[in-house]
């Protein structure tokens, strides 16, 4: 199990957006309703609910980067 930032990937999420799989469930309309994944695939539900709690996105991270520099940015013409 990861624990730590998670490194994005492009090519898995656009896999995951093109998938055959997905596009046969979204058409003939197989699908669950959110939050029940601990009845379609419980182990799959147990490890990402686990998997979450541990690991952080970095896209959080920078974007609080990117928020504390221009809110510094801000501080500083304010006071010039």
């Amino acid at each position: 199990m990861k624990i730590g930032f998670r490194i994005p990937s492009l090519s898995k999420r656009i896999a995951a957006r093109t998938s055959v799989k997905r596009y046969v469930r979204q058409s003939m309309e197989i699908k669950a309703p959110r939050g029940y994944g601990w009845i379609t695939n419980p182990k799959k539900y147990a490890y990402n609910k686990i998997y979450n709690k541990t690991t952080k996105g970095c896209m959080m991270f920078l974007f609080m980067l990117v928020g504390v520099f221009f809110l510094l940015l801000s501080l500083i013409i304010f006071v010039f």
